[in-house]
């Protein structure tokens, strides 16, 4: 999918055609006041201020009609500078721009006219209306002024605008593509999680969702055990004393859920490294016992706000797949390498291509000293191209503590999802004053990194969804097998049979021998999402054979049971 944010010409493009929206808005709805009408990841939108009237779905394909003709006009669009006080004259009977120009410095001030339209903006702006043809109006919705439930409701019309019509149509199939695979819509048709106003932004995982979530979590055990990694669980309440001295009090306390325990004040943790310091605290350590990998499927808690919360991909409470390594300085490269080769072997495990992008040191508000910083970044720098692994350089968005190294994963639709993170800590190993005795006998601050490849098990479901449409791989599939005898009664004892096989080889199959034709019940696993059908009749009944159709495949082939359990367990415990 574009991101039209971060790509500059679709940005000024889509800006533009912000404008004329606005413009055909206050054509049809002269009373019409407009906020601001800025470009995001999936394309433009405006805030407006209708009064009374209230946009409905079927007013979008008016708006955009009169769209239509603004381009097909085709006015330059102009650009000029006024003085800030003519500017609040200008557009005094709008008291949305007056607010946005009292903010503004005194000095020159630009608007953008086209036709008898004009707007306050920066720019830039295409040349011409013309170039804005290609476009669509995409969705409406509420919208608090300045995203403040205290204040007022606006109407916020979405939309998108291309170079070319076949740019445009590519989009809105993906678009449709993208609706069919909503997280949240299959999640429900398919059982895997519900949410409830009695816990907003908290999701319920029902039984098909336990089952992929402890899949999951038992593939993430099982691979941080091939790496070495010792697991701990740290609480899920810990005392102010300890947010402070981590700096979180400070700088995260709106975001976190308090109370008070016996006259003390407690936080539910919003990140697991603090706990990971105390159990590296507690003991003694050698040089020679580093790197030590800590692993925890740590569950936090985040006051994110109410209209950002999004299905799995936003909410209140996720279990992050953490792990902290606590190494020496000499380590970190060899250490990182090994990490980009574990990431690399998990996501091709799920078919997830990822780019990587490193963030280095901020131009202020940073702690530590340069030399550490630059070879901090160096080390990550040498690490990739050591493992083989081209990455992106973006420059002084690193934390204040460290740089970091992001792993951008792309999924079958070409979306781009920010999953794993490595991240140096300078700022966490200080404050909790944690060290280890060098050769020398000398106590040495060892280096901490942070790290995650899921991100949040919430979150990844949630891709993994959209990703495979709900067609997960036999591996992952909460059902995955149904044995569907031809004949309800005829071939019903074969059928349990078979059933009773594959459950004694630890698959997860059910049998369906419901007095429904063959056709029906087939058609009904599909919209399950059954990886597996094993459809047995009078031939598989006298040669003990099954057949196996998959779906989304009108294909089939009749093997023995045997060799079906067999092909069925290498394809489990291969991952394909």
């Amino acid at each position: 999918m574009v991101d039209f944010k971060a790509d500059e010409k679709l940005s000024v493009l889509n800006h533009s055609c912000a404008h004329m929206m606005a413009q055909a808005v206050k054509r049809l709805y002269p009373q019409a006041k407009f906020w601001v009408g800025p470009v995001v990841s999936e394309g433009f939108y405006y805030d407006i201020d209708l009064g009374d009237d209230v946009i409905k779905d079927e007013d979008l394909a008016k708006i955009e009609k009169e769209m239509k003709k603004i381009a097909k006009d085709g006015k330059r669009i102009i650009r000029e500078e006024i003085s800030k006080q003519d500017a609040l004259e200008f557009f005094k009977e709008d008291p949305y721009k007056i607010e946005l120009i009292q903010d503004l410095e005194d000095g020159n001030i630009t608007i953008y006219k086209q036709g008898e339209f004009a707007d306050l903006c920066r720019g830039p702006h295409v040349e011409s209306v013309k170039q804005c043809k290609n476009f669509k109006l995409i969705k409406h919705s509420g919208a608090y002024w300045k995203g403040d439930a205290n204040n007022k409701m606006l109407q916020r019309i979405y939309g998108v605008c291309f170079e070319t019509k076949e740019a445009l149509e590519e989009h809105l199939q993906m678009m449709e593509e993208a609706k069919k695979r909503d997280h949240k819509k299959l999640g429900r048709e398919m059982g895997l999680f519900m949410m409830s106003e009695y816990a907003p932004g908290m999701p319920l995982f029902l039984p098909n969702g336990m089952i992929l979530r402890n899949i999951l979590e038992n593939f993430w055990y099982e691979e941080h055990t091939k790496e070495d990694y010792q697991f701990i669980k740290t609480p899920i309440m810990m005392s102010r004393e300890l947010w402070e001295t981590s700096g979180h009090w400070e700088n995260y306390a709106e975001n976190m859920y308090t109370t008070k325990v016996d006259d003390r004040e407690f936080a539910i943790k919003p990140m697991n490294c603090p706990g990971s310091l105390l159990v590296f605290k507690n003991g003694l350590h050698s040089y020679k016992d580093l790197p030590i990998r800590m692993g925890e499927l740590g569950q936090v808690h985040r006051h994110e706000a109410s209209g950002a919360l999004n299905g799995l991909f936003r909410v209140r409470t996720f279990t992050q797949d953490d792990a902290h390594i606590y190494m020496r300085s000499d380590q970190i490269e060899n250490e990182v390498i090994r990490l980009i080769q574990f990431i690399d072997r998990v996501y091709s495990i799920f078919g997830l291509t990822y780019d990587i992008e490193l963030s280095t040191r901020p131009q202020s508000k940073y702690i530590g000293d340069l030399a550490i910083w630059e070879k901090s970044e160096q080390a990550l720098a040498a690490a990739c191209e050591r493992a083989g692994k081209s990455f992106k350089v973006n420059p002084g968005d690193g934390a204040f503590y460290g740089p970091k190294l992001d792993f951008h994963i792309k999924d079958s639709l070409g979306r781009v999802w920010q999953c794993g993170t490595i991240q140096l800590d300078m700022n966490l190993p200080e404050r909790f004053d944690i060290t280890y005795v060098d050769k020398d006998g000398a106590k040495t601050r060892p280096v901490m990194l942070h790290r995650v490849i899921f991100g949040s098990i919430e979150r990844f479901i949630g891709i993994l969804i959209e990703h495979y449409a709900g067609h997960f791989p036999l591996w992952l599939a909460p059902s995955q097998i149904v044995v569907l005898p031809v004949h309800h009664e005829r071939h019903a004892a074969y059928a349990q049979k078979v059933n009773d096989c594959l459950l004694e080889h630890q698959f997860r199959s059910k049998l369906d021998a419901r007095n429904e034709k063959l056709g029906y019940r087939i058609r009904e696993a599909q919209i399950h999402k059954i990886p597996v059908e094993i459809v047995v009749g009078d031939g598989e009944a006298e040669n003990g054979t099954v057949t196996i159709r998959r779906a989304r495949s009108n294909d089939s082939v009749t093997l023995s049971l045997e060799e079906c359990i067999v092909l069925l367990t290498n394809e489990v415990k291969e991952k394909r």
